[in-house]
């Protein structure tokens, strides 16, 4: 039977509660306790001989049950031991500690890094209000719908661009932006550290984002950025039957740009049950079969709560790798925006030159360089190219010495800020002097058109193009109208309004008028300058 401290001899209630308090609860205990720790218990009339006596009396006790017991001595050498053990098992724990501590000269590095140019473009395309903006936002935390026309219609009118640095914890396994990493920062804690585990956080790249417009009317703005994507996400709202006519679009215009790196995120799963994202999801499945998005992972997310967008930020990593860019050769550059960027009522004296944002599509330029803009300025008939000299070179908030290949950045000119003010440069072709292909009014064009009109309601079959048809191309930023002149075996021959400097290898998106709107029917490539 169990024995209670009470039924050792000489050892009232009092003195039990005593030494039960000190931690000493069990007979098994005060058998193996020390005299000199029973006397710093400080118990009335137990002394060092008290002590022994009552520690005897347990052993007796205990003896009398049958158990063997150690000796006062060998006891002591049994805590010394493991005391011992304590502090190896301390001082391991502390090396431990000090293998993963954060190291604040490599978040130096780190933050060193992170104004490095980004190295890859990443595209956000899908149906309007399917939430590519909102994804941005969780991804960078800037929300790219900046114009006020953009705020006030809740929709995204013109290209929108952000940049994010991509971060990975070696210890944890996960991947997360710079912004995301902030987020999640406790109070107190060093920044670039990871949420989980404090150790610090490792560089990978920097990235852009090209945010595109989903509404219909916009189509045009959606294939300029097209041009600019070296992998994209395609966004797919849970809480709508798939596929939406743009969604069909843009899937279309992503084939046609020739960019098969892409990830299929299903947004809003916060919005639906699990048997509607189900549902969802083999729609989505179904609508890709056959397509250069067949093979894509499907990441359901909810952007607006921020559930899974590690996840995407991994598939970024894992599924669209920086693209191979030439920096020896000559060097071109595509304007996807343009800015005036004083504020009205700026003295003369302290204008700014205008701002062109865009991508390097190869070579490099540097700070102070000459640089010529094409198709440039309408003389009366006539297109007369523009020359500056570049003064900045920013992408975000960091300044650059040197723009290259890879990600978005804006160049800083002496031009009249009159000329580059609302987007009016978009679709020009920047390089040094004389080194960029001549204008265009007249093309033919090799054309593959598709089996059926995609965007509208109801499934069209695409005709042939007719002579003198007035159609809307795009290529890279540039839009243009072109009419149909000349029918070939082949090939057509279109007559071009505006002219227009087009980058080497690009391909024409065509898209026609068809029950008022412009639909994408197909693409063209050039053949030569007619």
């Amino acid at each position: 039977m169990p024995y209670d401290l009470e039924d050792i001899t000489g050892i009232g209630k009092a003195t039990a509660d005593r030494i039960k308090l000190a931690g000493i609860k069990t007979v098994q205990q005060l058998a193996t306790t020390n005299p000199e720790d029973l006397v710093k218990i400080k118990i009335k009339g137990v002394g060092k001989t008290t002590a022994i006596k009552y520690i005897n009396n347990a052993k007796e006790l205990l003896e009398q049950e049958g158990q063997s017991l150690p000796t006062l001595e060998e006891n002591i050498i049994s805590k010394e031991l493991k005391k011992k053990e304590s502090v190896k098992q301390e001082e391991k724990e502390e090396k431990t500690i000090s293998k993963s501590k954060f190291s604040s000269e490599k978040a130096n590095n780190l933050k060193e890094l992170m104004k490095k140019q980004a190295e890859c473009n990443i595209g956000l395309v899908g149906h309007v209000d399917h939430g590519k903006t909102t994804l941005v936002k969780a991804l960078t935390g800037d929300w790219t719908d900046r114009h006020s026309e953009e705020q006030e219609r809740g929709i995204s009118i013109k290209l929108g661009y952000s940049n994010a640095t991509i971060l990975y914890c070696p210890e944890c396994d996960q991947y997360l932006t710079s912004y995301m990493a902030e987020t999640a920062r406790e109070k107190g804690k060093p920044r670039f550290s990871c949420p989980n585990c404090e150790n610090n956080l490792e560089f990978k790249r920097n990235i852009s984002f090209v945010d595109a417009p989903g509404h219909e009317i916009l189509m045009a703005t959606m294939l300029s950025g097209a041009s600019l994507m070296n992998g994209a996400c395609l966004l797919v709202a849970a809480d709508e039957e798939c596929p939406q006519p743009q969604t069909r679009e843009h899937l279309a215009a992503l084939n046609i740009a020739g960019i098969k790196n892409i990830i299929i995120i299903q947004n809003k799963i916060d919005a639906v049950t699990k048997e509607q994202a189900q549902r969802n999801y083999k729609q989505i499945k179904n609508f890709v079969k056959g397509t250069v998005a067949e093979k894509a992972p499907i990441i359901p997310v909810s952007a607006i709560f921020g559930a899974n967008i590690n996840l995407v930020v991994r598939a970024f990593e894992e599924l669209i790798p920086t693209p191979k860019l030439n920096e020896d050769e000559d060097f071109q550059f595509l304007i996807a925006r343009s800015f005036d960027i004083n504020r009205p009522g700026t003295e003369i004296t302290a204008l700014k030159g205008g701002v062109i944002g865009g991508s390097v599509l190869k070579g490099k330029i540097k700070i102070g360089e000459e640089i010529e803009i094409k198709p440039g300025l309408r003389v009366k008939n006539n297109y007369v190219p523009i020359r500056t000299k570049l003064v900045s070179i920013n992408q975000g908030t960091n300044l650059l010495e040197e723009a290259k290949p890879g990600g978005l950045i804006g160049l800083g000119t002496r031009l009249d800020p009159a000329l580059t003010k609302g987007d009016s440069l978009i679709g020009h072709l920047v390089g040094r002097p004389d080194s960029l292909p001549e204008v265009l009014s007249e093309i033919e064009l090799n054309v593959k058109l598709l089996d059926r009109v995609i965007g509208s309601e109801i499934q069209i079959k695409v005709s042939e193009l007719k002579h003198n048809e007035k159609l809307l191309l795009v290529v890279g930023t540039e839009k243009t109208g072109g009419t149909v002149v000349k029918i070939l075996k082949n090939s057509y021959i279109l007559k071009l309004n505006p002219p227009i400097c087009p980058p080497e290898n690009f391909i024409f998106a065509i898209s026609r008028i068809i029950n008022r709107r412009y639909r994408l029917i197909g693409y063209g490539e050039l053949i030569n300058n007619a």
